[in-house]
């Protein structure tokens, strides 16, 4: 059975998005401790799980980056969940019905893990039905003050946190598995 991880990057605040996270974010500028953290996650990696903005925004950026990171992440399969999307270019498919139980399928199809990219309510839709093995945050050192948080609007879900990695820049990456 394949395990699912979720890799976000957040504020401090636990903010995701909106227009002073993105001008904060920019500030604080990755470095190769960042990207070896994500080459690591991405090693045992069958595929990457994304939505359609997640994978709609990738794909214009992904397949022109160069090194290891991009390289991994290019070669990957990609599954994503869209109601919208007819068509896909590199190497993705559209998960089929339900993505809920798309997913659920895919991590019973094989060994590794899948790697989801992206937030918001499919995130949360994939914690709340369970299926979430591990969530990794990259917790950036800003406060936004405003923005969508994470996991809004979830019920309370206990988690254990299992890692904690320094990544440079004041940033760090807080891993957690759900309490089951």
């Amino acid at each position: 059975m394949r395990k699912l991880i979720e890799y976000d990057h957040l504020s401090i605040d636990g903010r995701f998005s909106g227009d002073d996270w993105w001008a904060a974010q920019m500030k604080v500028a990755p470095n190769d401790n960042h990207f070896d953290y994500q080459l690591r996650l991405l090693e045992q990696a069958a595929g990457l799980v994304l939505g359609r903005v997640t994978y709609e925004r990738f794909a214009a950026t992904w397949p022109t980056m160069t090194g290891d990171l991009a390289d991994k992440v290019n070669s990957l399969p990609k599954h994503v969940a869209s109601t919208t999307l007819t068509e896909t270019t590199w190497n993705a498919e559209v998960l089929t019905g339900d993505a809920i139980d798309a997913v659920a399928q895919l991590k019973e199809s094989g060994d590794g893990t899948l790697v989801k990219y992206g937030n918001g309510s499919f995130s949360r839709a994939l914690v709340e039905a369970g299926l979430l093995d591990e969530l990794h945050l990259s917790i950036s050192p800003f406060v936004a003050g405003s923005g969508e948080s994470l996991l809004s609007g979830i019920s309370t879900t206990p988690m254990n946190l299992t890692g904690v990695t320094d990544i440079g820049n004041g940033a760090v990456v807080l891993a957690y598995t759900p309490s089951r």
